[in-house]
């Protein structure tokens, strides 16, 4: 597979559809140009969202072509500070509350889809001990007269696009996280209700679990 940042390789046909792993090869790219200065968190994100909309080569060369690359990156990690998910690990792929509320938080598995509805109701989902099984997670967020909290770890990239009617899809959590952190992108609607997205520091033990790792 062409590693498509390292520009000494030849690059192949731009006609040609980009894989996720092209894709999170360039996002890795930004994020270090972005820690070291050369662009801003605007531009970042702006870049980043054109990553991850394009489905050819010749739509993601143009986006690290004023950047210099030193060397071939690396495959990107499934997290700073996250891991694989283990065999052991429940793994869901909705929640829903109507009447109720549903929680998934914990060490869980989360899905590289995962789907949210709350009817009079609410949802919790917690990711900072959750265990990544890809590169990125999304999440689909439906409230209707009622609310979903979505809690991400500090060190991913957050990317919030949901649509509040007569309600709230907070997005100020959006932004970007370490470099080769997993992306997590929320969207959806609240109706009379809302959806909280927040960052918050991974939890202690979690962050020890992987340091002894």
């Amino acid at each position: 597979m062409t590693d498509l940042p390292d520009r000494r390789d030849p690059l192949p046909a731009p006609e040609l559809r980009a894989s996720d792993a092209d894709r999170d090869r360039v996002a890795m790219v930004l994020r270090e140009a972005a820690g070291d200065g050369r662009i801003s968190m605007d531009e970042l994100e702006e870049r980043l969202e054109a990553v991850y909309a394009a489905k050819t080569y010749a739509e993601l060369e143009p986006l690290t072509r004023d950047l210099p690359v030193t060397g071939r990156p690396d495959p990107p990690v499934p997290g700073a500070g996250a891991r694989l998910a283990v065999g052991e690990a429940p793994t869901w792929r909705t929640g829903i509350g109507v009447l109720g509320a549903f929680s998934r938080q914990g060490v869980w598995a989360v899905p590289p889809k995962f789907t949210a509805f709350a009817f009079w109701g609410g949802g919790k989902i917690d990711l900072r001990d959750a265990r990544y099984t890809s590169g990125e997670v999304r999440i689909r967020a439906f409230a209707v007269m009622g609310g979903i909290e979505i809690i991400a770890p500090d060190d991913v990239t957050v990317h919030v696009k949901g649509l509040g009617v007569m309600g709230g899809f907070d997005g100020r959590a959006s932004g970007p996280g370490a470099p080769g952190a997993p992306r997590v992108v929320v969207s959806g609607f609240s109706f009379w209700g809302g959806v909280g997205v927040k960052r918050r520091a991974r939890r202690r033990r979690n962050r020890e679990e992987n340091e002894d790792a």
